[in-house]
Order: C-alpha cells, then sequence, then structure tokens
C-alpha cells in the first residue's frame, strides 16, 4: 500500500456476479480518491491481476467458482494489504476477520455502509503513514501511550470507544483519537470490565459513554456503534441493569 495519504486508493473488484460487481463501480464514483484499476468476475483472472497490479485494496464476494473469496485473500494478503468482503453470507464473517480483514459488508452495498468502509481504509493508511507503534501502559485509572520519548496520559474516563484496525487499535476519547499497535482483545483483557465491555469484534465501549441502547447499535456520545449477534446478550443484560 502506498502509504501516502495524499496518493489514491487503488482497488480491484472481484465478484462473479456482473450487476453487484457495476453496483461497487458506481458507487464508488463518488469518491474521487478511490482508483478503480478492475473489476473481475473470474476469481483467476482476479488472482493473476493483483499480482501485477498491486492495489491497495480489494472488494470482493465470497461464494464464487473456482476460489472463493477466502481463499482467494489468503493467496494475494501478502501483496493486499486490505480486504473488504461484500456477501451474502453472514456465516463467512468470523472466518473473514480471522484473516484480518478490515471490513465485512453484507448485500446488498449502499452509499452509506461503503463511507464507513472508506473511513475505516483511509484512517488505516493515514495510521501507516504515520507509522506510530504506540506502546501501551496501564497504570490504575490512566493509560500511558509511549511513543518514543512522548508519554501521552489519558485517563480511562475520557475513553469513550475502541476500534480494531486489524493489528492496531484506535482509541477514541470525546476530544481526539490515538492509534496504538495493541489488540482490541488486549485492552479489553486489561481494562476493568464494570467499566468496559465489548459490543462487537471490531469495538469496545466504555459504558459510562452510552447514550442510548438497540438490540443491533449503541449510542455512545454522538457515535453509533454496531452490536455483534455474539454480543447482544451483554447489551440485553446492561439494558436490564440499569
Amino acid at each position: 500500500m502506498n502509504p501516502d495519504p495524499s496518493s489514491p486508493i487503488r482497488f480491484i473488484a472481484v465478484d462473479d456476479d456482473l450487476l453487484d460487481l457495476l453496483a461497487i463501480s458506481e458507487l464508488t464514483r463518488d469518491f474521487p480518491f478511490l482508483q478503480n484499476c478492475g473489476t473481475y468476475t473470474n476469481v483467476l483472472e482476479a488472482y493473476e491481476a493483483s499480482k501485477y497490479i498491486v492495489p491497495d485494496v480489494v472488494f470482493l464476494d465470497i461464494e464464487m467458482p473456482q476460489i472463493n473469496g477466502l481463499e482467494l485473500f489468503r493467496k494475494i494478503k501478502s501483496i493486499v494489504p486490505i480486504a473488504v468482503f461484500i456477501t451474502s453470507h453472514p456465516e463467512f464473517a468470523l472466518e473473514g476477520f480471522e484473516l484480518s480483514a478490515l471490513d465485512y459488508i453484507l448485500k446488498p452495498l449502499t452509499e452509506e455502509r461503503l463511507a464507513m468502509t472508506v473511513r475505516r481504509i483511509r484512517e488505516f493508511r493515514e495510521m501507516r503513514y504515520k507509522a506510530r507503534a504506540y506502546e501501551v501502559l496501564f497504570e490504575q485509572d490512566i493509560l500511558t501511550i509511549k511513543d518514543g520519548y512522548t508519554h501521552i496520559k489519558l485517563a480511562q474516563r475520557d475513553i469513550v470507544y475502541l476500534e480494531a484496525m486489524q493489528d492496531y487499535t484506535k482509541i477514541v476519547t470525546v476530544e481526539k483519537s490515538y492509534m496504538t499497535l495493541s489488540s482490541l482483545s488486549y485492552f479489553m483483557d486489561m481494562l476493568p470490565s464494570d467499566r468496559f465491555i465489548r459490543v462487537h469484534r471490531s469495538y469496545g465501549v466504555a459504558i459510562r459513554h452510552i447514550k442510548a441502547f438497540k438490540q443491533s447499535e449503541v449510542l455512545c456520545n454522538n457515535t453509533i456503534i454496531p452490536v455483534g449477534k455474539t454480543y447482544r446478550p451483554v447489551i440485553s443484560k446492561l439494558k436490564s441493569d440499569q
């Protein structure tokens, strides 16, 4: 991936359904910094093309003939850093995230949902450009983020939510955000369980900042956070306790 935030984000799209490919092509035109380098209905052609195009991102379906999308990403993962699965099969989500896919979208693709994914792609690229491998230390109610000789201290009460981005975790406070080279699982293990809960494979939230509950999402300050099916019982219990 070209780490320069000012350069275009080059992508290819792979889906055996031509109409779904056309939808990706049309919707991505609304984002001028996205550069369409090819769409493919044939997985083997996409595999060969990825080796000489070397795109930043691959948008791909899962259920396809010859090679499915999960297997394709395994083959090209060393040269294409970001995969976004766009599929009708929610049952493959866990395997997709275990392959470090940046996002997993259920069809039909919408402009609103794509905008969320594009935001994550841009943040991930900016993070790589800054190349800050923050070390995080936990001291009672304070997190200390070490960036070389600089120490940034954050009070746990100021954390609104945490977002996983592959091997990194973004800490979001009311004022600003910080990138850390620590997994979301590590944060959830270290932070007190009576103050922070995991609500999604990609999100953990501070209970004190939850403003509203729904079955599939929570509102933290002014940010809507999705709730995964696995974590809905936790939210239901929390809601009933309040």
